[in-house]
């Protein structure tokens, strides 16, 4: 296990290095834009986001104001972890599940480095495990081991469940981020509600087989969420195009989403180094 800490570690240090690197020397959280609050109101410049605009007081026929917020010195920061069996696709020494663990370990431990409240849930179709958020490394840590030592008690999924589950605790505004393969059903009323209420970082993790599944023939495929085995023909052109469409119409619909409300979104894949990437976010995030 102490492995796996010195592996998480040396990953924070190269985003951080990178992220400052980049900043050069005016460095910002890398959770930044969270914890709003308003504090003032000023004359609106062009560039200016116009979702700010406080239409009461530009209503007065003075002119157009919009709103100025100031970040909270105390920030909170959640990693949700969707821990169902479909993440356990990928291959014997990495898949899916391990690679969203080593994602959420680097946040924990960088959220924690900045000070902020950090806290967790992992989920199946139930409460696997949730860690109340606090502010400290020696809790981070723990938070890392007790996070790879996790064994689900069930194989299901539900993200509706999980999505309502933290909108239930989480009062307070906070930078959240969903870890998942999102390969699930009628989940998405719920994260608009979630990404409404808080500064919502989605991270999508899949495997290439979920893309690419070679031509093998009729082979026997396991639902290891459902327990059955299905004889399928992985030759057949019409569940080679099912296959890939399934995968595809998920980021195509996230993607829709994120759009429209200015989510973060990053999608990964095992076969890929993950630490680049969540750079690249992070750099977008600052700006």
């Amino acid at each position: 296990m102490q492995e796996i800490i010195a592996k998480l570690r040396k990953y924070e240090i190269k985003i951080r290095k990178a992220i400052n690197a980049q900043m050069r020397g005016n460095y910002h959280s890398i959770f930044k834009g969270s914890g709003l609050e308003f504090d003032d109101v000023r004359n609106y410049h062009y560039g200016d986001d116009v979702r700010r605009i406080d239409w009461n007081v530009s209503a007065k026929g003075h002119g157009t104001f919009i709103k100025v917020f100031r970040e909270e010195k105390e920030q909170t920061v959640f990693v949700l972890l969707d821990v169902s069996a479909s993440q356990a696709i990928g291959k014997t020494d990495y898949n899916k599940i391990q690679l969203a663990k080593e994602i959420a370990g680097v946040l924990i431990l960088s959220a924690a480095k900045e000070n902020s409240y950090v806290g967790l849930i992992c989920y199946s179709d139930q409460k696997e495990k949730y860690m109340r958020p606090q502010k400290n490394q020696r809790h981070s840590y723990e938070m890392v081991l007790s996070l790879f030592k996790l064994i689900p008690k069930s194989t299901q999924t539900s993200l509706k469940n999980l999505i309502r589950f933290a909108l239930n605790i989480i009062k307070r505004k906070s930078v959240i981020v969903l870890i998942s393969d999102f390969i699930d059903d009628d989940y998405l009323h719920d994260l608009k509600g979630l990404g409404e209420k808080h500064d919502l970082v989605l991270i999508h993790v899949y495997d290439e087989r979920e893309v690419n599944l070679p031509t093998l023939g009729i082979l026997p495929l396991h639902d290891k969420e459902s327990g059955k085995t299905i004889w399928q023909n992985t030759s057949s052109k019409a569940f080679q195009k099912a296959y890939q469409e399934r995968f595809q119409t998920t980021k195509e619909t996230l993607e829709d989403l994120v759009t429209k409300m200015n989510i973060n979104y990053l999608c990964i894949s095992t076969a890929e180094d993950f630490v680049p990437a969540l750079i690249k976010l992070f750099k977008i995030r600052n700006r």
